[in-house]
């Protein structure tokens, strides 16, 4: 197995941890690290007990090194563009998930690594944590979303001179620009999601889902269209149990207790 999937319990019940794990290729983006990927995703898209997810890597020193160049060496192509075609789909997959994703950056996060990451809705990045899209470098493009993503990020020309140079750099200088959100210690990356992700969790599932899709979705939107969308969510809380849950404990001043319905 290349991918681990750990649901948590007790006071963590609803958070999962989805983790990398092939330290002989350095979590490289192969066919089957690739397809379980994707399985896990699915798994988890319908899974209603699900409330947030935090990517991170189970291998030291490395969150992703790209994608796998040595089985990429042996493809045509044809399987070529078929491959990267699925590791676009495969990180629109992972941004679509309904509830928060917050990735867990340690050492290299470089091509797809990073583009996954660009994938999460928030990024805590370790000291020591590299990043770059290294692409042009290896005479190609980012292919799995990383020229959509970072320009919306950061902005286009930010975006435009780490591609072009192919840039590596460190977890400060992507905290300045805005790539992650948070740098933390080295070594505290996983420490430091799971502490947002105990932020995020007690709060209503269906407010989270909606909250996502809201801002998701708006972004692509002029800003009335945007603002219709947002009702239209908004719409989807008002009749949930938790609502009344919300303003019951407000009044009662307690701690809510939401049920996601």
């Amino acid at each position: 197995m290349e991918i681990r999937v750990e649901r948590l319990g007790g006071a963590d019940a609803g958070l999962v941890l989805l983790g990398l794990d092939r330290p002989a290729a350095k979590n490289a983006l192969g066919r089957q690290l690739m397809a379980e990927f994707r399985q896990a995703l699915a798994d988890l898209c319908f899974d209603p007990e699900v409330r947030v997810v935090v990517v991170h890597s189970l291998v030291p020193g490395v969150f992703c090194a790209g994608a796998d160049l040595k089985e990429r060496a042996g493809m045509s192509p044809v399987e070529t563009a078929a491959f990267v075609h699925g590791l676009r789909s495969a990180f629109t997959e992972l941004e679509d998930l309904p509830v928060p994703v917050i990735a867990a950056l340690e050492g290299a996060a470089f091509g797809g690594g990073l583009e996954l990451a660009l994938a999460a809705d928030l990024r805590v990045a370790g000291a020591e944590a590299k990043l770059g899209l290294v692409e042009t470098a290896l005479a190609i493009i980012p292919g799995a979303g990383g020229t959509q993503r970072l320009p919306r990020l950061i902005g286009a020309s930010r975006a435009k001179e780490l591609i072009f140079t192919a840039r590596r750099i460190g977890a400060e200088e992507a905290g300045r620009l805005g790539i992650v959100d948070r740098v933390v210690p080295a070594g505290g990356a996983l420490d430091a999601a799971l502490a947002l992700a105990r932020e995020i969790l007690p709060n209503g599932p269906v407010a989270l889902r909606m909250a996502k899709l809201a801002v998701n979705r708006g972004l692509e939107l002029d800003r009335d269209s945007g603002l219709a969308f947002e009702q239209a969510c908004y719409a989807q809380v008002i009749p949930t149990k938790d609502r009344l849950e919300g303003l019951a404990a407000f009044r009662e001043k307690r701690k809510p207790q939401y049920r996601g319905e």
